[in-house]
């Protein structure tokens, strides 16, 4: 049983950090992340 429920655990991890590269590896994204940085930094 403990088996079963790390490896579904594993893959839901894999997932969840699949989604997570797809969504940080789009263009919008990354330009309001950029955009948030250089505001943050220029702060101080």
């Amino acid at each position: 049983m403990a088996t079963a429920e790390y490896a579904i655990a594993t893959l839901a991890a894999c997932g969840f950090a699949a989604l997570l590269l797809a969504v940080l590896s789009s263009g919008e994204v990354r330009g309001m992340l950029l955009g948030l940085v250089q505001r943050a930094l220029s702060l101080v």
